[in-house]
């Protein structure tokens, strides 16, 4: 066996190995750097104190758990939510935005789907709602506060939409008077101020919170409509004065502060500047102070009544007599965009371009999804911008696929001297691997470079791998004809002629599916084997196998990956194969590829098989 069929072999097997391991056995470490609990001790502004660190979180818990435990009022009075993207309600019950629907999404591709709704009331199977108030503080009970079940009067506004914010106000009997007013863009952010005017004759203490609520179904259980695939981050997501915290669910579910209370929580102290929230596969809320002031956030688990919890305690107002104190927080609750997460980022949103699930390879991951994005504006179809990215990855590593390229062809070059060598050692083995090294610095020829390609490739088909599978600009993306969704499988099948029949083939996921793979997946495996067939197949037999099983095995297994995916992979190996084959030939190696198909199907004659 020559060097170039080991090395070819050991860099099929490694990718092999590292793709199997990668998916089955290391799923991306749960990113948790929580700061340690300590007391925030600066204030901002006049007449605002450092938050006591016990009060408000408490007040906050209750008013939460009193919103889970209240039956929502079928009569209770709504305000319309309508803009260009969102439609919905909230709720003057406690003042809770808890109706939303994203007007862009549809839940699948019929046409008859619903659109995505994002947040419900509680009653409903899966409540989901923002929630904010005021901790007392010094001078107040919870009786002097609104509450969640609180219901508020509209003041000003009628119904919420792009440039009408609506007032929601409250007061109490001591003189105490409490504002709310909610304003939203165009996209997926409102901003609420809250505000409490004192006309009492002695000062206040409270401090604001934000919760953000969702409902689970049961502690050893998850919530609804969650994929729980372990490449994705889905559950509590956080940063807390530049550092990211990626909280999964199920770990939200083991902080146990308060043994026997019910209370669960990871606690951030934030100096000046974060968020928190929730984010699933392509959607996400989330709480964002604005920045320069100090705050707590937590996320909090209710194990008596199942509830996940975000939330914000921003530091204690004091008010005196006759004075107005407000603060204002955004509240994103919406679609994970690029270009809209991104311009939120511009206008002062920390790092939130990390609330998207980048994974391990971010320092790839994110110009990959850049150039793609960019390609599709230019193009205008996401499969074709597939195919101009593989173009322009394999323009960027021409350069080493060359010297690979043309170690390989020089390796051929020296096949009859390698030949030379092995029957003049005989079986010592020391003596023929002391000769090739000494044929091969001779030579200038590194045997090791046919493998780089194959092991960069590595890193890139993970990176764009995320990329198709967490982005939602992928998510029903259409190329042509049947493929109308790149994040899906492939999918036609023989059951309906490869996507020329009107029907559906298999269910994705299924056993059918995984035996009856598309017409991309069989590309693949095509585009693999004429790749392969650029060289003459080992003379040893177990080689000769592993080569002649390898691009099934991958066509298989790749099959139930994202047709996006598989796309890219097609047109890698196809323009490997032109680069490899015009390259070889320049150097005066030609590839005899009919000769290699042809001399793959010749039966070995009985006589030699003994």
């Amino acid at each position: 066996m020559d060097d170039q069929n080991k090395n070819l072999i050991l860099a099929t097997a490694l990718s092999f190995l590292v793709i199997l391991v990668w998916f089955i056995l290391f799923p991306p470490p749960e990113q948790s750097n929580a700061p340690q609990d300590t007391a925030i001790t600066t204030s901002q502004g006049t007449g605002i104190q450092a938050p006591d660190a016990a009060a408000p979180a408490a007040a906050a818990g209750d008013a939460a758990a009193a919103a889970a435990d209240a039956t929502v009022k079928a009569d209770a009075p709504r305000v319309a939510i309508d803009t260009p993207r969102l439609s919905g309600s909230m709720s003057l019950l406690g003042g809770r935005i808890d109706e939303l629907s994203l007007k862009d999404y549809r839940v699948s591709l019929d046409d008859d789907a619903e659109i995505v709704e994002l947040l419900a009331p509680t009653g409903s199977p899966s409540a989901y709602y923002a929630l904010y108030g005021w901790a007392p503080g010094s001078g107040l009970s919870a009786t002097d506060v609104p509450g969640p079940l609180t219901e508020w009067t509209v003041t000003e506004g009628e119904t919420l939409g792009v440039g009408t914010p609506v007032t929601l106000s409250w007061s109490n009997e001591n003189g105490l008077t409490f504002r709310n007013t909610i304003a939203v863009d165009e996209d997926f952010m409102f901003t609420v101020t809250q505000s409490v005017e004192n006309t009492t004759t002695a000062p206040i203490s409270a401090a604001p919170y934000g919760i953000l609520a969702r409902h689970g179904i049961g502690e050893d259980a998850d919530l609804p409509g969650l994929k729980n695939f372990f490449i994705l981050h889905e559950g509590v997501v956080a940063m807390n004065d530049g550092t990211l915290s990626e909280i999964k669910y199920k770990d939200v579910r083991k902080f146990d502060i308060d043994p026997g209370e019910g209370a669960q929580a990871e606690v951030f102290q934030n100096k000046s500047e974060g968020w928190i929230g929730f984010t699933d596969h392509y959607w996400m809320t989330t709480l964002i102070p604005d920045a320069g002031s100090p705050f707590r956030s937590a996320a909090k688990y209710d194990d008596r009544r199942k509830i996940y919890q975000a939330e914000t305690v921003l530091p204690t107002m004091t008010v005196a007599p006759g004075e107005t104190a407000q603060v204002s927080t955004r509240l994103f609750a919406g679609a994970k965009e690029w270009e809209t997460i991104r311009a939120y980022q511009n206008n002062g949103v920390q790092k939130y371009i990390d609330s998207i699930d980048w994974g391990w390879f971010f320092f790839l991951t994110k110009p990959i999804f850049w150039l793609l994005h960019q390609l599709h504006g230019l193009i205008g179809n996401m499969g074709w911008a597939i195919i101009g990215l593989t173009l322009i990855i394999k323009a960027i590593v021409f350069p080493l696929a060359l010297k690979s390229y043309v170690s390989m062809a020089k390796m051929k070059e020296l096949q009859p001297q390698m030949e030379a060598l092995k029957e003049a050692a005989g079986d010592d083995r020391q003596k023929l691997q002391q000769g090739m090294m000494e044929l091969y610095k001779k030579e200038k020829v590194n045997p090791a470079a046919g493998c780089l390609p194959i092991l960069l490739q590595i890193p890139i088909f993970f990176s764009l791998y995320k990329v198709i599978f967490v982005t939602i600009e992928l998510r029903h993306a259409p190329w042509f004809g049947p493929f109308q969704d790149l994040s899906m499988p492939d999918p036609t099948s023989i059951m309906n002629l490869f996507g020329l029949m009107p029907w559906s083939g298999p269910e994705a996921g299924s056993l059918a599916a995984t035996i009856l793979i598309g017409i991309l997946p069989l590309l693949l495996g095509i585009s693999m084997w004429l790749q392969q067939k650029l060289n003459p197949a080992p003379t040893d037999p177990t080689q000769a196998m592993i080569f002649a099983w390898m691009p099934w095995v991958f066509m298989f297994m790749l099959g139930s990956f994202a047709s996006g995916l598989v796309v890219y992979w097609i047109a890698n190996n196809t323009i490997t194969f032109t680069q490899q084959y015009i390259i070889m030939r320049s150097h005066g190696y030609k590839p005899d590829v009919f000769g290699n198909i042809k001399s793959g199907f010749k039966r070995t004659p009985k006589d030699e098989k003994k």
